[in-house]
């Protein structure tokens, strides 16, 4: 069985068309039907349930997918594990899952990975924690980043990177802007736009904010944090953020961040590595760039040079 017939089913068990998997494997369609054929004579069983088109899978064709990723995924290390050493860095690309909570200090991670692997390329896909875990388990991804400690994902290996605490956002001359601490009490009372329900950054403010007796009651959600962003933007609409959104708006003079007490709360973001062994190159190269990002102070430092700037209260 050859590793390249493998990766057209893999392909085509994505796409679910042959003219679309023939075109992103760049072969003509006979010579991706073909190759299927190849597999399932060799096998003895058939993979793709036909018609005029592809239908589905079959069930022993969703076994070979399973194994077949997981072949792909160790030959495509291996490819790695040697460039890498020829080449003093990893080539090929290394594909990193992340919760919209913690896009706005991935790059101090990836900086640190292309440093040590410039001839690599990165690509980051915004993902939920629970599309993170099925990325992870499918060989879709190298690596993920989220909650830690919240909603734990299974069968992975965990490296913290930050905690994240959160604070409320607000235009500059909002009438709490210049109260230097903002409480839940009164965060929950304001405009706000946060993320919809189906995002876990909003269900964990949900969880803080009836520790604090109170409930959320946003006049905006969006399933996105420039949609929050937008509306910080415009009028008189307010938010809560993760801390680290303060390296994202930079030194914007019309916005206020602002710590929440009453309860203050954190929570870990951390590194996800699919719990197997050996690990796959790239993963190796993230848990070493996770150990050396030092994340947590350089947000820290962002967070605290905004606060004092002149549109900013410094923090009691």
């Amino acid at each position: 069985m050859l590793i390249r017939h493998l990766r057209f089913f893999a392909v085509l068990a994505e796409e679910q068309h042959f003219g679309r998997a023939a075109e992103r494997c760049s072969v003509t369609q006979p010579t991706l039907s073909q190759a299927i054929r190849n597999i399932e004579e060799e096998l003895g069983l058939a993979l793709i349930i036909r018609s005029h088109r592809f239908m589905s899978l079959t069930p022993e064709g969703e076994k070979v997918l399973r194994w077949g990723r997981q072949i792909l995924a160790d030959y495509d290390s291996l490819h790695d594990d040697l460039s890498g050493k020829r080449k003093g860095g990893l080539t090929g690309t290394l594909r990193l899952g992340v919760i919209p909570a913690a896009m706005p200090s991935v790059s101090f991670l990836t900086e640190q990975f292309e440093e040590r692997n410039p001839l690599a390329q990165v690509e980051i896909r915004s993902m939920s924690s629970r599309a993170i875990e099925k990325s992870l388990e499918n060989f879709e991804i190298d690596g993920g980043i989220t909650y830690l400690d919240n909603e734990p994902l299974e069968n992975v290996s965990r490296y913290p990177l930050y905690l994240e605490r959160y604070v409320f956002a607000c235009r500059s001359d909002h009438i709490l802007a210049k109260a230097g601490r903002v409480t839940w009490a009164e965060a929950v009372a304001q405009p706000l736009c946060l993320l919809s329900e189906d995002m876990q950054n909003r269900r964990i403010l949900n969880g803080i904010a009836a520790s604090a007796g109170v409930e959320m009651r946003p006049k905006v959600i969006s399933n996105s944090f420039l949609g929050v962003a937008s509306h910080l933007r415009h009028g008189q609409w307010c938010a809560i953020v993760p801390h680290s959104f303060g390296f994202v708006f930079g030194d914007a003079g019309d916005l206020a961040l602002l710590d929440m007490v009453e309860p203050e709360h954190q929570q870990m973001i951390g590194l996800v590595l699919a719990d197997r062994v050996p690990q796959s190159p790239m993963a190796l190269a993230l848990q070493e760039c996770a150990s050396k990002a030092d994340i947590e102070r350089r947000i820290e430092t962002v967070f605290d040079r905004r606060s004092t700037a002149p549109a900013m209260q410094a923090r009691a």
